[in-house]
């Protein structure tokens, strides 16, 4: 939690790069706009292998394939992803591999095949089989992603076994406090499974932010994140995966790196108008392990209301940056009151973050207003 005074500006020590990863990103977009054709184009060089959403489940099991435009992807490796609901009661094992065989039959050859299940860990010996029987009738090689919470499972090493490669996703809304991501637990969950598994594995890590929607009772209804739910609820709130917290992790990897691990994977590719996610510019940053400097400077400006000043946060450098938790005010700024994601506190003279937002490089956002001379507007000892 950072605490901000007025026209303070911290600057936030790096974890220097001590080496290179392999590093790909998912593709996660449902429809091929023109934004994301040129996000692939510009990042190209960027990103090893580029892990494409192609297909998912509805609600009675069967498959959805979406329309890639595979020519825009045949320049680097490229796998297709099939995301099957975690919360589906069963499924039909032989009709999803007979939709998957059918789905991939019309991919290029050289595509590999990733599972994204997320399942409990009391159905991994039914996960086990279904990934035997898809290895059988689909020669590619298969990836699945792994949730740390089947670390423990008895059943976990069989499901390894019917997979060529893993991917160990270590970023996910555990609760509102926790946030989507821990670097000290997600390194953890890495070094537990580096001693499970005898394979490869990569690392899936976020660069994006998701709203929780909940209902009256307190209930999650939803979770938004690269694309609207047309669903109301009572509150929501949103959780961001900050560059901060997880470019330290990058650095640790680069300098000890576990026995099998193979790289990392970041879900997803930065898009032109998705404001959950980070901008390509924040993404390289931390791909090298460095933290974003915080040039966060706050600016009193003439405000509409005659002897009010309006109170602006100014990201002066390129990358994103995510909002202060806290903004103390000049005690001569006695009236004031918060603006969009800012509520202000009167005994504590402070404005207080209700929402966490990213703020992009050279943007500013006016987040309150003070009844105050715009001289008397300095930091507070």
């Amino acid at each position: 939690m950072h605490k901000w005074v007025i026209a303070a500006s911290l600057a936030f020590l790096s974890a220097s790069q001590a080496g290179a990863l392999s590093q790909d990103v998912y593709v996660w977009q449902r429809v091929w706009t023109p934004a994301l054709k040129a996000a692939l184009s510009n990042s190209l060089e960027l990103f090893g292998e580029r892990r494409v959403l192609a297909a998912e489940t509805t609600l009675d099991g069967h498959l959805r394939p979406f329309a890639i435009e595979w020519a825009a992807l045949a320049t680097k490796p490229v796998t297709g992803v099939v995301r099957i609901d975690g919360t589906l009661a069963r499924f039909d094992r032989k009709r999803l591999i007979a939709d998957i065989r059918r789905l991939t039959a019309a991919w290029p050859k050289q595509a590999g095949l990733e599972i994204d299940f997320d399942c409990g860990s009391a159905r991994l010996a039914d996960y086990t089989r279904f990934l035997t029987e898809l290895h059988a009738a689909i020669p590619r090689r298969i990836s699945i992603t792994v949730l740390p919470a089947w670390l423990d499972a008895p059943n976990l090493p069989a499901v390894l076994a019917a997979s060529d490669e893993t991917v160990l996703q270590v970023h996910a809304v555990r609760s509102p406090a926790q946030g989507l991501f821990d670097p000290k637990l997600a390194r953890r969950w890495i070094d537990r499974f580096d001693r499970i598994t005898n394979k490869p594995f990569r690392v899936a890590l976020p660069d994006y932010g998701t709203r929780i929607i909940r209902g009256a009772g307190g209930a999650v209804v939803a979770m938004e994140s690269e694309s609207p739910k047309l669903v109301s609820g009572a509150s929501a709130e949103e959780l961001l995966a900050e560059p901060q917290n997880v470019a330290p992790l990058v650095g640790d990897l680069m300098r000890n790196p576990p026995k099998h691990f193979a790289g990392l994977v970041w879900f997803r590719l930065p898009v032109a108008g998705d404001k959950r996610i980070w901008s390509l510019e924040t993404l390289k940053l931390v791909m090298r392990g460095e933290a974003p400097k915080h040039n966060l400077t706050l600016e009193a400006q003439p405000g509409s209301v005659p002897g009010a000043v309006d109170i602006m946060l100014i990201n002066r450098g390129a990358t994103d940056l995510t909002l202060p938790a806290e903004i103390s005010l000049p005690r001569a700024c006695h009236v004031a009151d918060g603006i969009g994601a800012y509520r202000y506190e009167a005994q504590k003279n402070q404005l207080l973050r209700l929402q966490n937002a990213f703020i992009p490089g050279h943007h500013g956002l006016v987040i309150g207003w003070a009844r105050c001379a715009p001289g008397d507007f300095h930091a507070e000892p």
